[in-house]
């Protein structure tokens, strides 16, 4: 699934392909030249446009603690911090007499250098952590001894993980696991390293710049949300209307071993918020039988938001998926044992990521590990909500499908909605809905959890969570208005994003009643709204015009002393 450094080095942008700009910098204390290249390559192909700013090797500190540096003056949206454990080993040689409190002392420097960037910019900051170097001055005896190089820098990145949890706009780039996964000579080349001082070798790089833009991508909003199994042969051994229950493999013997613990990985996804759907060529009955009744299955029925089982094109059968879950393709992975399955689905909907399984189930596993399909930019409770949340939407839709009049069915959903100003509860569910809404989206502002704290205090700012509930269930926070001052009279509406899963039960309407309630409350006369085109949010583009605002240039205004509220079915908690 990775293209070779040559590969990524002739990657250009095709003309008139409107890629997302984004500035980075790239800092490091080793030659970032090929790191550099093969970033931007890696980026077209995830559909985003790099300006990179690279200082010369060695220039870390100097960039970010001096405030006239051109670090400064080139206003990064994120920073790279690549230093290499080759110069963390010297550094650790030259500290004689510190080298017990080495790690600690690293990351009260590390911690400075962030807190440095953040006092003076808006950038995130991804920073790499260190692959293991075993100098063997103790051998096995050094994880025992706490001046030792190898335990200093195995509590460095830990440490550096414990900093990451207090700092929302800090990422760490995973190298360790990198080295951990295909080895150390295939990242390392001592020759390479003496002569241009270059650490990481060609084959590597498309790996690390895939894992750097992999977290910038998530952050803008751009990650997988949906895992869409097969069954046969892919979730389980055998197939299951012709093997019949028992003799399906699954379970702790054999190659059952394999499927079971894939079906563990595919459980720990779930859990952490990826929806899982079911896409199998199968009678439906037969296809839920093992989840039923087979004692081995890991994986429930109640795992799983969309469940469809039938002999038609995969393809279509996809379709239907995305259509019930209303999300892109492109946060879509579809994995599937048969190639002919996985070549139809790629043809016909090219932007649904179908990892090329291996022949052999048993290596299913760590082939997947490989390609990191899940990154993500933030996690919170809510997450495990999220599979309940779309069965529960299903029902909704049944429901609708047996009333004639819209109306009447919005007033039986008895819709509930708890409006609230940001807080420390709902922070990181704030945080990670801009992260994650695309499509109704007005201008695609994202924000981490340290910008939604600063949103908190700021006096020219008001901003307004809202969660949806009714009789089918909750859906949680669904809606988040961010209100900026304009003027004296005038206060312009910065964010507006919504849970496409609420749409058409009336949440536009009461959201702006609460809007304009807000400007007036707070002495303002007008609202003004604007759209940001990008190529997901065109279902919002008549949104300002549809609620009656009035176009002023590229602008959209609503006289709130004159605005009539709206009717709707909604009851403030």
């Amino acid at each position: 699934m990775y293209k070779t450094f040559s590969e990524l080095k002739k990657n250009k942008i095709l003309y008139n392909t409107r890629l997302k700009k984004v500035k980075v910098a790239l800092l490091g204390d080793t030659a970032t030249q090929f790191l550099n290249v093969a970033l931007k390559g890696t980026a077209i192909d995830e559909g985003f446009e790099f300006e990179i700013f690279e200082a010369d090797f060695g220039q870390i500190s100097r960039q970010i603690l001096d405030p006239t540096s051109e670090y400064y003056e080139f206003e990064a949206d994120y920073t790279i911090i690549f230093e290499s454990s080759h110069k963390l080993l010297n550094q650790y040689y030259k500290s004689y007499d510190s080298q017990i409190g080495f790690a600690q002392n690293k990351i009260n420097y590390l911690e400075e250098l962030y807190d440095t960037i953040q006092n003076r910019t808006r950038s995130k900051v991804i920073y790499c952590n260190f692959p293991t170097i075993n100098n063997q001055v103790f051998g096995n005896f050094a994880n025992k001894v706490e001046s030792s190089f190898v335990f200093q820098q195995n509590k460095l990145n830990y440490l550096l993980s414990e900093l990451a949890i207090k700092k929302s706009n800090l990422f760490i780039a995973d190298l360790l696991s990198i080295q951990n996964k295909l080895g150390r000579n295939f990242m390392f080349s001592p020759n390479i390293y003496v002569n241009t001082e270059m650490v990481l070798s060609l084959d590597v790089l498309p790996i690390v710049a895939s894992n750097m833009v992999g977290i910038i991508a998530s952050v803008e909003g751009k990650f997988k949300k949906c895992l869409i199994l097969d069954l046969d042969n892919t979730t389980w051994g055998g197939i299951i209307g012709d093997d019949g229950l028992e003799k399906i493999q699954i379970g702790s013997l054999g190659i059952g071993k394999a499927f079971t613990e894939f079906q563990y990985w595919i459980k720990a996804l779930q859990k952490r918020g990826i929806i899982l759907a079911v896409c199998s060529k199968n009678d439906e009955d037969k296809a839920k039988e093992p989840f039923e009744k087979h004692p081995d299955m890991v994986i429930k029925l109640d795992d799983v938001a969309v469940f469809v089982a039938n002999w038609e094109n995969k393809a279509d059968n996809i379709r239907k998926i995305q259509n019930i879950l209303n999300i892109g393709f492109d946060s879509m992975v579809f994995l599937d044992d048969n190639p002919f399955e996985r070549n139809i689905v790629r043809e016909n909907l090219p932007d649904v990521c179908v990892p090329e399984l291996p022949e052999d189930p048993a290596e299913y596993l760590e082939y997947l590990y490989s390609l990191n399909l899940f990154e993500t930019a933030s996690f919170s409770e809510n997450d495990a909500e999220r599979t309940k949340q779309y069965q529960v939407e299903a029902q909704r839709g049944i429901a609708l499908d047996s009333f004639t009049n819209v109306e009447d069915f919005l007033k039986s959903m008895n819709m509930v909605s708890d409006v609230q100003v940001f807080n420390n509860f709902s922070k990181p569910r704030v945080s990670q809905l801009t992260q994650r809404s695309n499509q109704f989206n007005l201008r695609t502002v994202r924000y981490t959890e340290q910008e939604i704290e600063n949103l908190m205090s700021s006096e020219n700012h008001h901003t307004i969570s809202f969660t949806l509930e009714d009789k089918y269930g909750d859906n949680g926070l669904i809606c988040v208005i961010v209100l900026e001052k304009q003027d004296e009279e005038t206060l312009f509406i910065n964010t507006w994003l919504m849970s496409c899963r609420v749409l058409k039960r009336g949440m536009e309407d009461f959201t702006l009643n609460t809007i304009v309630e807000t400007a007036k409350k707070n002495g303002f006369k007008y609202v003004l709204g604007e759209y940001i085109p990008t190529a997901k949010n065109q279902m919002v583009k008549d949104h300002y015009e549809r609620l009656g605002f009035t176009a002023q240039e590229d602008k959209w205004v609503l006289n709130a002393n004159e605005y009539q509220g709206k009717q709707v079915y909604i009851v403030n908690k």
